[in-house]
């Protein structure tokens, strides 16, 4: 089975309140396999969702590569990494960025724009799968917190993508919605053959997979303390 990512001396730091140079992200190696499920472990900052940003091309290396479905993503211009991104990559964030004055079947067409283009058969049925047949014309506001996530997680596969990357998406909900969840985002990735890169600090949640990896251990930078402020945002 080929690699689906591969991460090679990729390095990417930035300047403290203090002017600072500091050291976040500095992973010599890092793989995985087309239709793989991995999580990773992290505590607050230590630059896991920093490594995502890179991985998705939001954010730029300082030097290393990311390399994705045979593409070196960090050879691109920022452009043309926002069309890769679009096209290869879903992204089911922490905070959803749902699109409040959207409804939920345009949050997920929204997100088709910037890919292959807006099949409204296909966003409705998407869904239709995580559960929300009846909630396609709902706002973000008139949603709970799970149902915002399933839309969420119905966007992150909206363009049929390569990799599903996944920051804590099951930090707002309580254990039983966690773990409902987390079943979710497998079976959904399982069943369009996406591989998944999940990050937690949640015991529970990282039990739930076969391979799981400590950031801290891919990582040769040092640990930043929890939640410092970067020019760059939290690590």
């Amino acid at each position: 089975m080929s690699d689906v990512l591969t991460i090679s001396n990729l390095k990417k730091g930035f300047v403290t309140p203090t002017g600072e140079q500091q050291l976040v992200i500095d992973v010599p190696h890092f793989s995985m396999q087309a239709g793989e499920h991995v999580a990773l472990r992290g505590e607050s900052g230590s630059g896991k969702t920093t490594l995502l940003h890179l991985i998705a091309g939001i954010l730029s290396a300082d030097s290393g590569s990311v390399v994705l479905d045979g593409t070196d993503m960090s050879r691109l211009s920022e452009s043309a990494r926002d069309s890769g991104r679009a096209l290869k990559i879903g992204y089911i964030f922490q905070t959803f960025n749902l699109l409040q004055g959207y409804t939920a079947l345009e949050n997920v067409e929204l997100g088709m724009r910037f890919g292959t283009g807006v099949d409204h058969s296909r966003a409705g049925g998407l869904l239709e799968r995580v559960g929300l047949a009846d909630r396609l014309h709902y706002k973000p506001s008139q949603m709970s917190v799970g149902q915002q996530q399933r839309v969420a997680v119905a966007r992150a596969l909206a363009n049929e993508p390569v990799l599903v990357l996944a920051d804590e998406p099951t930090g707002n909900l309580d254990y039983r919605r966690a773990k409902e969840s987390l079943d979710l985002i497998r079976s959904v990735c399982e069943e369009s053959g996406a591989a998944l890169l999940l990050v937690s600090h949640d015991r529970q949640v990282l039990d739930a997979f076969d391979t799981e990896y400590d950031l801290t251990e891919l990582n040769r930078a040092a640990t930043l303390p929890s939640s410092v402020e970067l020019d760059g945002g939290v690590a």
